[in-house]
């Protein structure tokens, strides 16, 4: 007989985060639960680029005029995120907020701006205005307007930490996701069977589906914001190299041991489309993609990288 699941769930960092745990004390089940969401809500507290008592707002304010000392895992979370840029030849970056707001994809419908406006963003945009000191934890920005914006990947993030604290308290079966676009699988499910979630739209009917067990999953689309102009959608992911929309990749989904990483790889995949699996193939080598794409004929393709 499988045991009982328990449900638990959160509205955080402008998501809604599930947890289903199962297998022995349902007491000991539900401290461990709640213990793992309370630590998402402390990092959200930590890490949102709109709360202005934040870490990362405290750092956007302060730290184009004078060096902001953080917390040590703040620190290496920032050093992490540079690195990855670095691994995704820039297309994962987390300075890109300025060309989001330059094409109105911050809270508007989104609208083509001007080349002044695009010029003055993209002088806002890359990871090289991050200047991060290890001896004393202080995060530097070169000038006023640069800023930092964690996103989907403070989210992976957040779910990395409550997964790690699942597994200190002993959770070898759990299921927990944000928003369904990040979702890492502790173990199997309670009958024995992998976890197993299927990719919807504008992945085809016959995409496979993903089958976890100890891996996490994201996936990233340029349809959840977008607007037409001249006859052509514009999605909301930009490439920060170009500060142009992305367009031929509809959508990445990859699988891998850290929540965060598939996060920022899931975003490089759609800005840097199926030339870049070799690439992505030697450097992540524990980690698989798939990606959706619009052929020459208007249906849509999956391609692997595996």
């Amino acid at each position: 007989m499988n045991d009982p699941v328990l449900t638990l769930s959160l509205q955080a960092m402008a998501t809604r985060f599930e947890l289903l745990l199962s297998g022995g004390d349902p007491v000991r089940l539900r401290a461990a639960g709640e213990e793992a969401l309370a630590e998402i809500e402390r990092l959200e507290a930590q890490l949102s680029f709109y709360r202005r008592d934040s870490e990362i707002y405290w750092i956007n304010q302060r730290a184009a005029s004078i060096p902001v000392q953080v917390d040590p895992r703040l620190f290496r979370l920032l050093q992490h995120c540079v690195e990855l840029t670095t691994l995704t030849d820039g297309a994962f970056d987390i300075t890109v907020g300025p060309l989001m707001r330059a094409w109105k994809f911050t809270g508007e419908g989104g609208a083509i701006p001007s080349q002044d406006d695009l010029d003055a963003a993209r002088n806002l945009t890359g990871i090289h205005l991050i200047t991060l000191n290890e001896e004393n934890f202080t995060v530097g920005l070169a000038r006023p307007g640069v800023e930092i914006d964690l996103g989907g990947f403070g989210k992976g993030y957040a779910i990395e930490r409550a997964v790690e604290l699942l597994r200190e308290y002993g959770v070898d079966t759990a299921l927990i996701h944000g928003g369904t676009s990040s979702v890492y699988a502790i173990g199997r499910q309670p009958d024995g069977e992998p976890w197993k979630i299927a990719l919807s739209s504008p992945f085809p009917d016959h995409a496979p589906v993903v089958v976890l067990e100890d891996r996490a999953l994201s996936v990233s689309a340029v349809h959840g914001k977008s607007f037409e102009a001249g006859g052509k959608t514009y999605g909301h992911v930009i490439d920060p190299r170009t500060g142009q929309p992305v367009d031929r990749v509809l959508a990445a989904a990859v699988t891998g041991p850290s929540p965060s990483v598939c996060e920022a790889l899931s975003k490089a995949l759609l800005v840097h489309g199926p030339e870049w699996s070799d690439t992505f193939r030697n450097r992540f080598e524990n980690y698989r993609a798939s990606m959706a794409l619009r052929s020459d004929r208007g249906d849509v393709l999956v391609h692997r990288s595996e």
